[in-house]
């Protein structure tokens, strides 16, 4: 499944690349738009068809295969005594996600109230740390992946998940630009699992979406932050109704 994702997102890149739309993968497959958009999402494209894609922008499967793997050999993941170092930098914590959201130097210090110099030298910090390569003039080139994504309950997520919170869900959700769902059922195990696939698909459906809209003028994109959560859980007030109550010591 991952190494499906990672080729199709590969695929989408190179259709960017060439100038193609869905409407025009649609016309070349001799298919409706609305089929090509849920081949994409539901990450079901045969080897055939994706050999027609292929052909229409004159490359072989074999080239998006490489592609791919050009991909990945990014970084996909910093380890944990980089996030500290970035959790414990507010400065820096703010220029990492301007950075990996494609700002660059210039929109930064034009959007903050930060100076240049202090900019330049909270990038040398992630040149150093091989997030970035920082070019002459202060350009900044990524070096992760397409696939990056902060550690699992590592010190960004805990950092987010004590301070952001509270103040995130402080909202009526009722713009037009959000959306709230709270969803409550009981699932089997291979359904969870199952529940699990989609939401992993749909978050890196939104980064291709980011990266897709990274070239965009800064004024035409909005920070936009979403949170994909599922866990068993029961409400707490709820507990001293259960039959089965788990044990609780007295000390």
């Amino acid at each position: 499944m991952a190494q499906t994702s990672s080729l199709l997102i590969a695929l989408k890149k190179a259709l960017k690349a060439h100038g193609y739309t869905y409407a025009d993968v649609a016309k070349h497959l001799g298919l409706a738009q609305a089929s090509i958009k849920r081949l994409f999402s539901e990450e079901n494209i045969s080897l055939n068809r994706l050999d027609q894609i292929c052909q229409m922008m004159d490359m072989e499967i074999s080239d998006l295969v490489r592609a791919m793997s050009e991909q990945q050999t990014n970084l996909q993941q910093l380890t944990v005594e980089q996030e500290q170092e970035i959790t414990k930098d507010l400065g820096l914590l703010l220029i990492t996600v301007c950075v990996l959201n494609k700002w660059t130097m210039m929109e930064i210090v034009e959007y903050y109230q930060l100076e240049e110099t202090y900019c330049i030298q909270k990038l040398a910090r992630l040149d150093k740390l091989k997030i970035i390569e920082l070019l002459p003039g202060n350009r900044i080139k990524l070096l992760v992946g397409a696939n990056f994504g902060w550690r699992d309950n590592g010190p960004i997520q805990a950092f987010f998940q004590q301070y952001i919170g509270q103040e995130f869900f402080n909202s009526r959700f009722s713009q037009d630009d959000e959306c709230l769902l709270v969803l409550n059922g009981m699932l089997s195990s291979a359904s969870n699992s199952e529940f699990q696939r989609k939401l992993k698909r749909i978050a890196q459906e939104f980064e291709v979406l980011n990266h897709e809209d990274s070239s965009l003028p800064l004024d035409d994109r909005n920070g936009i932050t979403v949170v994909l959560a599922i866990r068993s859980w029961r409400f707490g007030l709820s507990q001293h109704l259960l039959k089965n109550k788990p044990y609780q010591s007295s000390d």
